[in-house]
């Protein structure tokens, strides 16, 4: 299931993406702006819905394997 979302969210990413250069290009009438801009928007939240959700899940795993001085272990073997 979290493939699904990491799927999702590639292409809302790459949805999003296509929408900036559109709006970039400065060409599109107004009103049509304004319903891209809304998507944009729509996609954002989504996007970092999914972001929220994924960092919840690595902190309940790092939590559940005591994975937070696992972390502060590897963090400080990264400074050698």
């Amino acid at each position: 299931m979290s493939k699904t979302k990491k799927i999702d969210l590639e292409k809302s990413l790459a949805d999003l993406e296509a929408l900036v250069e559109e709006l970039e290009s400065g060409d599109l009438p107004l009103d049509v702006a304004m319903k891209k801009f809304e998507e944009g928007i729509k996609l954002t939240r989504g996007c970092q819905a999914a972001l929220k959700d994924a960092e919840q899940k690595v902190e309940i795993l790092l939590k559940s394997t005591g994975g937070e001085e696992n972390l502060a272990a590897f963090e400080a073997g990264e400074e050698d």
